[in-house]
């Protein structure tokens, strides 16, 4: 089961701790160890010639779906992705007829390989750092039984047992491909202790499997795959279904593009409408009978919904119809497969890659009611910080400045050794176990879940001495509705937040 604190307590923030709990984006990842050798040694199992070449035209395929994507949204009306079932005929058409390799993608054996050498840890890095960030935003939240809708080869099971590597008991992954569910069962062997995973063809067939009381989960991920399936109607379909099993938290995670950050956008309205639709319905049927305390307990506890990230309200989405797409980006290191198989127009390939992705996560219930961050702190200028100052700290002690230029020109600079990866020169598959040991956590106050932080979209711009940023913040203290707002700080109006913007990166929080 889910172990929760609760949610409620005051967090009283100075200027010290407002960094770290608004820091959310990860540096340059390295994918693990145990990762790059199980990608190793399952390419070098398969043999296969012309790798080059199936990477190619792997990337080919998706471009290609990037415009089948495109189409089907300029087609889309806006009734469509909020009230799927207001007609009558859309009403009776309840089953999926669509699968995910019906956009013109089908993973075969050749396309799995070449997914396996070239995708797979650039989805590995993007699902890692979103559950990441879960796990910041809600510290008692560990799941047990998860479901990875779309699993592919095992991208977002890699990122969970990075994530939570003590909590997981039972894992379930859908993926009607029977080549990349060999290929996932092929780089999870040798793994210890692994919980208890079962592979089904469909939801329907997970449904039929499980009995009903015991469908639902405290996680349920579902990345890169809504774009691969080509109606519109089947993907709010599949989201309802997977909203249907989940108890906690359900996220959603697609390329960091406009048609993906549209289909993220359409989901998010979904799944907020139907939440909303629920709630009346509550709220009608409260007011007609209010002896049913049992009833009322029941619907009190599955009805509501907020977002963990990355929006901090549930307002209609202030990017629509602006011309931007939200996304965010996470760099990661190139493993050798990358290296060896990927092609460079014209420059030489780079060492790393950037991989850009849109996401959402949702949880169940109402959003909790917290203090804002900066409420009561009140930041001094420039000039009233030089006021306060105290002569004697501005006087300069020569002899210790001597002493201090002396050893700094006697210690030589130290360079940074370059990362080596053990998976290019160690073959043993053999993991050492105190490297499954849990990293160890900054003891640090995490940012709530109110309306009070906001999101930054977009990378800052630093020009001279002040900061520029484009935030998306909640404008109300229930987190009802948003906006889009551009940010400006230097440091002689707030050197406090002039010196937190410095430092702030893309898809970081912003205090209000």
């Amino acid at each position: 089961m889910v172990s929760l604190i609760p949610e409620t307590t005051q967090k009283i923030f100075t200027a010290e701790t407002l960094r770290s709990a608004a820091k959310q984006s990860e540096g340059c990842l390295i994918v693990p160890v145990r990762l790059r050798r199980a990608i190793k040694r399952y390419l070098r199992e398969q043999e296969e010639p012309h790798m080059k070449r199936k990477v190619l035209r792997l990337s080919e395929s998706f471009n290609a779906i990037k415009g089948v994507n495109l189409t089907l949204t300029e087609s889309t009306s806006k009734e469509l992705f909020e009230d799927p079932l207001k007609s009558v005929e859309q009403s009776k058409r309840w089953k999926i007829k669509s699968a995910y390799g019906d956009i013109g993608l089908k993973y075969r054996d050749d396309e799995t390989i070449a997914y396996v050498a070239s995708r797979m840890p650039a989805v590995y890095s993007a699902c890692y750092r979103v559950l990441c960030e879960v796990r910041r935003r809600l510290p008692g939240f560990s799941p047990a039984k998860v479901l990875d809708f779309g699993a592919g080869t095992g991208s977002a099971f890699w990122a969970l047992r990075e994530v939570w590597p003590r909590s997981l008991e039972k894992v379930n992954l859908v993926e009607p491909s029977q080549s990349m569910q060999r290929a996932g069962q092929s780089l999870m062997q040798g793994l210890k202790d692994l919980p208890l995973i079962h592979s089904y063809n469909s939801i329907q067939a997970l449904n039929k499997d499980i009995s009903k009381s015991e469908r639902e989960h405290d996680l349920v991920i579902a990345s890169y795959v809504l774009g691969e399936v080509p109606s519109l109607q089947d993907r709010i379909t599949i989201v309802r279904q997977l909203w249907d099993l989940t108890r906690d938290v359900l996220v959603l995670v697609e390329p960091g593009t406009p048609q993906g950050s549209s289909i993220i956008s359409q989901m998010r309205s979904h799944i907020l409408w139907m939440e909303k639709r629920k709630s009346r319905k509550y709220e009608a049927r409260k007011s007609k009978d209010t002896n049913k305390e049992t009833s009322k307990d029941l619907v009190t506890l599955r009805s509501g919904v907020h977002i963990v990230a990355p929006c901090p309200h549930e307002g209609r989405c202030p990017l629509e119809n602006s011309g931007k797409y939200c996304h965010f980006v996470q760099r990661l290191q190139r493993t050798t497969s990358q290296r060896a198989y990927k092609r460079s127009k014209s420059e030489p390939l780079r060492g790393f890659e950037d991989e850009k992705f849109s996401f959402v996560a949702f949880r169940r219930g109402e959003r909790p009611r917290e203090r804002w961050p900066l409420d009561g702190m009140k930041f001094d200028t420039l000039k009233e910080q030089h006021a306060k100052r105290n002569p004697e700290d501005l006087e300069i002690d020569y002899e210790d400045l001597l002493r201090l230029q002396a050893e700094a020109e006697v210690e030589p600079c130290k360079k940074e050794d370059l990362v080596n990866y053990e998976s290019d020169e160690v073959q043993d598959d053999t993991v050492d176990s105190d490297k499954d040991q849990e990293k160890g956590e900054e003891e640090t106050i995490p940012a709530d879940l109110g309306g009070g932080w906001g999101r930054i979209i977009f990378s800052p711009v630093r020009r001279g001495r002040q900061v520029a940023m484009d935030v998306c913040r909640s404008i109300k203290r229930d987190g009802s509705e948003g906006s889009f707002q551009h940010l400006v700080f230097t440091r002689s109006k707030n050197p406090t937040l002039h010196r937190l913007a410095k430092k702030s990166l893309w898809g970081d929080l912003w205090p209000f």
